[in-house]
């Protein structure tokens, strides 16, 4: 993996927002709850089982109790709807409703910040702690060469704290803020990839999981869409650049669900369309934009790949997202920091105190020796005192002690 490792400084650009809490039940569902087991007792033999196939129901318990987190960024410019998609995907519209539109002139010189919104889902007793991370003001100003950079180092300053927690006393209660997931907004009007989108993933694709979506998909024709969706694969594959690939089934899969995964990996990259608008179709309420040559349905697979994106975030490869992050941009990341503290270490010699403290596991083992000796000292000292008050017999105890 390259990459350059980002200037680690505090950034004031990082603004958190109330969060929201909602409750699915029914129809209204995300996909992400979990059904639990049922088990016949009743037909086994307990004297025939030992009972360790009752682990998953352990694990799945366990896991319920506890409770999921998911932390997404969105990137993109400015009228992308990009705001609009995460509050259709999620059913929260008034997850933005504080979010103030910028003109033209302070588009211009805005920079980039980034916001950080929070949002419970419980949905059959399952729930999900969802981080959104948005990036207002990205490639909207004159110069947007470096972009990019803020959000690069956000992610970095994740995976150090993360690095910093894993390595304290205290990791029971390891808060993960790693990005697991990044949705990088594509616009429909480039017909392809411009600059700044190559900069941007070629910078990030070894440091989170990138998915493209091409957005305002309305705008397009079926033909422009697949010319623009074929070109963009094209690009990636030439500029080499590493989105998140859709893993591999294995044989005996069931045969739905392979034929599910095809149509995930063929609607790469997600041409969706976003809307909070109600409308009405053959008498059936759905989520749509009206035109004058007609509607737009967001969750009809005709118009958008708008189930189908949230079908591969929330429902089918949510897990995989976290799990690909831990293992190996995280894994990455922890390997080059280690090696590079420890070769800026090499090249310096011990001080008398100890020498120089290159990471937080050695300063917590410093800190511990430490206190070893200083309890070695005090209990030294107690007993050249008791030593000293009880006499010779005394001192024989304490050289049994």
């Amino acid at each position: 993996m390259k990459g350059v490792r980002p200037n680690l400084t505090g950034s004031k650009s990082v603004h958190n927002v109330s969060s929201s809490s909602v409750e699915f039940s029914g129809s209204s569902s995300l996909g992400f709850g979990l059904t639990a087991r049922q088990t016949s007792l009743a037909s086994l033999n307990e004297d025939d089982c030992i009972g360790f196939a009752n682990l998953p129901e352990q694990v799945h318990r366990k896991a319920v109790k506890r409770g999921f987190d998911f932390t997404l960024m969105v990137v993109g410019e400015s009228g992308l709807g990009k705001s609009t998609l995460i509050s259709s995907m999620f059913f929260n519209n008034d997850l933005y409703k504080d979010r103030a539109v910028p003109g033209a002139v302070e588009r211009l010189e805005k920079t980039v910040e980034l916001e950080k919104r929070y949002l419970e889902i419980e949905e059959r007793g399952v729930k999900l702690r969802l981080t959104v991370v948005d990036t207002p003001g990205f490639n909207d100003s004159l110069d947007s060469s470096q972009c990019w950079k803020l959000i690069e180092e956000y992610i970095y300053q994740q995976f150090d704290q993360y690095f910093k927690d894993e390595s304290g006393l205290n990791r029971r209660n390891i808060k993960d803020n790693r990005v697991h997931c990044c949705l990088y907004f594509i616009s429909p009007y480039g017909r392809g990839l411009r600059p700044i989108d190559v900069q941007f993933m070629l910078r990030l694709h070894n440091k989170v999981n990138i998915v493209p979506v091409v957005a305002k998909a309305d705008t397009l024709t079926q033909l422009e869409l697949q010319k623009i969706k074929t070109r963009i694969l094209d690009e990636i594959e030439r500029y080499k650049i590493r989105i998140y690939e859709l893993p591999q089934l294995d044989s005996d899969e069931d045969e739905d669900y392979i034929r599910k995964d095809q149509e995930l990996k063929s609607a790469v990259p997600f041409a969706v369309v976003g809307s909070n608008a109600i409308v009405e179709v053959n008498g059936k309420k759905v989520k749509g934009r009206v035109y004058p040559w007609g509607i737009v349905e967001v969750e009809n697979p005709i118009h958008s790949d708008f189930t189908k994106l949230r079908q591969f975030l929330v429902s089918t490869h949510m897990q995989d997202l976290k799990d690909v992050t831990r293992d190996i941009h995280y894994e990455n990341f922890r390997a080059n920091y280690i090696q590079e503290h420890m070769t800026t270490g090499s090249d310096q010699s011990d001080q008398a105190d100890g020498g120089n403290v290159r990471t937080e596991a050695d300063r917590l083992l410093l800190q511990r020796e430490m206190e070893l000796q200083k309890m070695q000292e005090m209990l030294k000292k107690m007993q050249a005192q008791l030593a000293v008050a009880k006499g010779p017999e005394a001192s024989d105890m304490t050289k049994i002690l």
